[in-house]
Protein backbone atom coordinates (compact mmCIF):
# COMPACT_ATOMS: atom_id res chain seq x y z
CA UNK A 1 0.00 0.00 0.00
CA UNK A 2 1.67 3.20 -1.04
CA UNK A 3 1.89 6.46 1.64
CA UNK A 4 -0.65 8.46 -0.22
CA UNK A 5 -3.60 5.48 0.41
CA UNK A 6 -2.95 5.60 4.32
CA UNK A 7 -3.77 9.13 4.02
CA UNK A 8 -6.99 9.36 1.34
CA UNK A 9 -8.14 6.21 2.56
CA UNK A 10 -7.67 5.88 6.43
CA UNK A 11 -6.70 9.69 7.55
CA UNK A 12 -9.02 11.47 5.36
CA UNK A 13 -12.39 9.33 6.00
CA UNK A 14 -15.82 10.78 7.54
CA UNK A 15 -15.73 11.12 10.70
CA UNK A 16 -18.45 9.42 13.03
CA UNK A 17 -20.51 12.95 13.55
CA UNK A 18 -20.25 13.64 9.80
CA UNK A 19 -17.59 15.89 9.57
CA UNK A 20 -13.94 15.24 8.10
CA UNK A 21 -10.40 16.45 8.42
CA UNK A 22 -9.68 19.05 6.60
CA UNK A 23 -5.70 18.29 6.08
CA UNK A 24 -3.74 15.50 6.72
CA UNK A 25 -0.07 14.16 6.67
CA UNK A 26 2.13 11.88 7.05
CA UNK A 27 5.87 12.80 6.91
CA UNK A 28 8.86 11.17 7.78
CA UNK A 29 11.00 12.43 10.99
CA UNK A 30 13.72 14.22 9.28
CA UNK A 31 10.94 16.54 7.83
CA UNK A 32 10.23 15.48 4.12
CA UNK A 33 6.90 14.50 3.18
CA UNK A 34 5.65 10.53 2.82
CA UNK A 35 2.03 11.72 1.68
CA UNK A 36 -0.31 14.54 1.89
CA UNK A 37 -4.22 15.37 1.76
CA UNK A 38 -4.68 17.84 -1.26
CA UNK A 39 -4.02 21.23 0.00
CA UNK A 40 -2.05 20.64 3.38
CA UNK A 41 -0.14 23.81 3.94
CA UNK A 42 3.09 24.21 2.54
CA UNK A 43 5.65 23.52 5.36
CA UNK A 44 9.66 23.37 5.22
CA UNK A 45 10.94 20.26 6.02
CA UNK A 46 13.59 21.71 8.48
CA UNK A 47 10.44 22.88 10.70
CA UNK A 48 8.65 19.46 10.56
CA UNK A 49 12.02 18.00 11.85
CA UNK A 50 11.48 20.73 14.56
CA UNK A 51 8.51 19.78 15.52
CA UNK A 52 9.67 16.04 15.27
CA UNK A 53 12.30 16.82 17.85
CA UNK A 54 10.12 18.53 20.12
CA UNK A 55 8.45 15.40 21.19
CA UNK A 56 11.36 14.86 22.89
CA UNK A 57 12.15 18.16 24.00
CA UNK A 58 8.64 20.52 24.18
CA UNK A 59 10.77 23.68 24.74
CA UNK A 60 11.11 24.19 21.30
CA UNK A 61 7.67 23.64 20.62
CA UNK A 62 5.90 26.07 23.46
CA UNK A 63 5.43 28.72 21.67
CA UNK A 64 3.17 26.36 19.43
CA UNK A 65 2.85 25.16 15.88
CA UNK A 66 1.91 27.09 12.58
CA UNK A 67 0.67 25.60 9.57
CA UNK A 68 -0.99 27.35 7.23
CA UNK A 69 -0.88 30.89 8.42
CA UNK A 70 -2.35 29.60 11.59
CA UNK A 71 -0.83 29.40 14.90
CA UNK A 72 -1.70 26.61 17.08
CA UNK A 73 -1.66 26.61 20.66
CA UNK A 74 -0.40 23.65 22.52
CA UNK A 75 -3.14 22.53 24.04
CA UNK A 76 -1.56 18.80 25.81
CA UNK A 77 -1.14 15.48 24.62
CA UNK A 78 1.02 12.23 25.11
CA UNK A 79 5.01 13.42 26.18
CA UNK A 80 7.00 11.57 23.55
CA UNK A 81 4.04 10.12 21.05
CA UNK A 82 1.22 12.67 20.91
CA UNK A 83 0.93 16.91 20.46
CA UNK A 84 -2.20 18.40 20.26
CA UNK A 85 -3.23 21.77 19.19
CA UNK A 86 -6.07 24.51 18.92
CA UNK A 87 -6.83 27.14 16.99
CA UNK A 88 -10.38 28.74 16.91
CA UNK A 89 -12.94 26.05 16.39
CA UNK A 90 -10.25 24.06 14.69
CA UNK A 91 -7.55 21.97 15.64
CA UNK A 92 -4.63 19.24 14.93
CA UNK A 93 -3.59 16.13 16.74
CA UNK A 94 0.06 15.12 15.91
CA UNK A 95 1.46 11.30 16.44
CA UNK A 96 4.97 10.47 16.71
CA UNK A 97 5.96 7.02 15.25
CA UNK A 98 9.24 4.83 15.26
CA UNK A 99 10.28 6.50 12.09
CA UNK A 100 7.22 8.89 11.15
CA UNK A 101 4.91 12.10 11.96
CA UNK A 102 0.75 11.92 11.21
CA UNK A 103 -0.89 15.09 11.53
CA UNK A 104 -4.84 15.40 11.08
CA UNK A 105 -5.94 19.28 11.25
CA UNK A 106 -9.65 19.83 11.30
CA UNK A 107 -12.01 22.59 11.25
CA UNK A 108 -15.15 24.11 12.76
CA UNK A 109 -17.79 21.64 13.31
CA UNK A 110 -14.73 18.46 13.90
CA UNK A 111 -15.07 17.22 17.20
CA UNK A 112 -11.26 17.57 18.73
CA UNK A 113 -12.03 13.84 19.86
CA UNK A 114 -12.48 12.32 16.56
CA UNK A 115 -9.47 14.08 15.17
CA UNK A 116 -7.73 12.60 17.98
CA UNK A 117 -8.85 8.97 17.47
CA UNK A 118 -8.29 8.88 13.65
CA UNK A 119 -4.77 10.09 13.72
CA UNK A 120 -3.68 8.08 16.91
CA UNK A 121 -4.81 5.00 15.96
CA UNK A 122 -3.13 5.57 12.30
CA UNK A 123 -0.08 6.24 14.45
CA UNK A 124 0.20 2.69 16.61
CA UNK A 125 -1.04 1.18 13.52
CA UNK A 126 2.38 1.86 11.99
CA UNK A 127 4.06 1.43 15.01
CA UNK A 128 2.72 -2.15 14.98
CA UNK A 129 4.27 -2.11 11.40
CA UNK A 130 7.65 -1.17 12.75
CA UNK A 131 7.03 2.35 11.20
Amino acid sequence: MSWQTYVDDHLMVGLPGGGMLTYAAIFGQDGNPWALSPNFPAVDPAYMASIARGFDDPTTINGGLNFGGNKYMIIGGDPGEVIRGKFGQGGLTIKKTNSAIVIGIYGEGVQPGDCNVIVENMGDYLQSQGI
